[in-house]
């Protein structure tokens, strides 16, 4: 039986993802700063994090934050805090748990369309998203063929992290409307997406950026 980590497990993807991993009768270990969920105790993803015994088929990284402001507003901590967040953090949890996978493990890296679409207001965003999607192709080669890296990338969901820009039938509607596919994200669509590049139905894919986003990144409609 399949046994993966989940880093970050208290967002609303990561329990979506867990509920998934579970009904296909996989094991799932939480990692979360969130006390009343995570499985071994955690304050910091840049510091020493908890020595685990488990063997893992694969990890999952899921913080993340929605840092948009015009470019002027942006502050060199706002880059470096976004940067520690989602690059280092993974980088940390990584070297930490690479001796935990199992060969044929999978990671899965999470990235945003916004790493290669333009969009106004994402500069720190997109700046390390982009710097995420390449740590994750480079690690991709180098632990070939025995681990698989793959990202997934979304565009806007539905969660709690994006209620700024979804806390209103308008901004929902409005957010839509610029999706080729005329809705927002839910969690399930990236919890499927993880599922699947966890199991085996992926095991020859590596090194690669799946848009779960809607058709925002490569279509204009």
């Amino acid at each position: 039986m399949k046994h993966f980590l989940l880093v970050g497990a208290s967002s609303a993807i990561a329990q979506t993802t867990k509920s998934t991993l579970l009904a296909k009768g996989y094991q799932v270990t939480q990692l979360s700063r969130n006390q009343s969920i995570s499985d071994y105790e955690l304050t910091d993803y840049l510091g020493t994090l908890p020595s685990i015994d488990t063997r893992f088929d694969g990890i999952v990284y899921f913080p993340g934050s929605i840092n948009l402001k015009p470019f002027r507003s942006l502050k060199l901590e706002d880059f470096q805090s976004d940067f520690n967040i989602h690059v280092l953090g993974a980088v940390n949890v990584l070297k930490t748990y690479q001796s935990n996978l199992n060969e044929g493990a999978s990671v899965v890296l999470i990235s945003s369309v916004a790493a290669t679409t333009g969009m106004p207001f994402h500069a720190s965003v997109a700046s390390v998203k982009a710097a995420l999607e390449g740590f994750a192709r480079s690690l991709a080669a180098e632990w070939a063929p025995k681990i698989r890296v793959n990202v997934v990338a979304p565009s806007l969901t539905l969660t709690p992290m994006a209620e700024k820009l979804t806390n209103s039938p308008e901004k929902i509607e409005a957010g839509a409307q610029r999706h080729p596919l005329k809705r927002l994200g839910n969690p399930s669509d990236l919890a499927n997406a993880i599922s699947f590049l966890l199991g085996d139905d992926s095991a020859w894919m590596t090194g690669q950026v799946l848009a779960v986003d809607g058709g925002m990144g490569n279509l204009k409609v």
